[in-house]
């Protein structure tokens, strides 16, 4: 499976403001030339940026650079109720082709440049949160152009963030190479749960294995298979400190489908054991 390009139609408006509320979060693994904020409004889950991994909750703030592709993952079990978010989505251009270049907006512009490594707001998001439900009730189109600008502005002098990727996503690929390689992480994204093979990954790629072997590792700088296991590790990892779930569950829940090799696996990645790790997190929070 390949990343999706979703095609974006603004219509008549410059940019695009959605609320979405579903069972369930629909949209695979995609990328599209727009810059995108996503506001979660309800559910929880998981979130993927480029070949990042974390959870999400409701108050979730984060902001993507072009083409940076993503997807966010309802988890199921834990989440009975709705999914919901708000998305602004705009092209650098969106206020005309020299608007971000005067001195005035220069913040703006550096918050833009910054994300794409994808960026998570850590402060408090509160003042967007309202802007962004007001955008989606504003009826008048000058308004609403306002108000996107002072969210951007809200964002851009707030200090409080972390970067999803520290590096952007294959940075200095030609955009072949990097389209080719958005795939192949899609197709891990999308079935490190379940079964992965080489040979479906190199067909993604539309490479033999064994070039396909060569190929990956000199740009990951790591095997196909141990960038699965990162995905499968870091999936349990959320799981055990985030969750109640036992422990042979979340090794299924990530991937393993042998829980000896899943304790093997875990053991040697993050030198202790699943239970250990959980129980070592959970003193760790009680002390700090």
């Amino acid at each position: 499976m390949k990343p999706a390009f979703e095609n974006i139609n603004a219509g008549n408006a410059s940019f695009l403001v959605r609320k979405f509320e579903e069972k369930n979060f629909a949209a695979p693994y995609h990328f599209h030339p727009e810059y995108e904020l996503t506001l979660i409004l309800e559910g929880t889950g998981k979130r993927y940026v480029g070949t990042n991994m974390n959870d999400y909750y409701p108050n979730d703030l984060v902001l993507l650079g072009a083409n940076l592709p993503h997807c966010w993952k309802t988890e199921i079990s834990a989440n009975d109720g709705m999914s919901g978010s708000i998305v602004i989505q705009f092209l650098t251009d969106f206020m005309g082709n020299d608007f971000l270049q005067k001195p005035e907006l220069n913040h703006i512009l550096q918050l833009l440049n910054r994300s794409m490594h994808g960026i998570h707001f850590t402060g408090n998001t509160n003042l967007c949160k309202q802007k962004m439900i007001a955008l989606t009730n504003e009826q008048s189109s000058f308004r609403r152009l306002v108000l996107t600008l002072e969210i951007l502005e809200e964002l851009a002098v707030m200090e409080q963030y972390t970067l999803l990727n520290n590096q952007p996503v294959y940075t200095g690929l030609p955009q072949v190479e990097k389209e080719r390689m958005n795939a192949v992480i899609a197709y891990i994204v999308e079935n490190f749960q379940d079964k992965v093979t080489l040979q479906h990954a190199a067909a993604t790629a539309n490479m033999t294995p064994h070039a396909f072997c060569k190929y990956f590792k000199k740009i990951n700088r790591k095997t196909f298979i141990e960038a699965v296991i990162d995905y499968r590790i870091e999936y349990a990892i959320k799981e055990l400190v985030n969750t109640d779930k036992p422990v042979e569950q979340i090794g299924f829940d990530s991937g393993f489908n042998d829980i000896s090799n899943f304790y093997k696996t875990f053991k040697d990645r993050i030198k202790m054991s699943p239970l250990n790790y959980r129980n070592s997190f959970m003193k760790q929070l009680q002390h700090s």
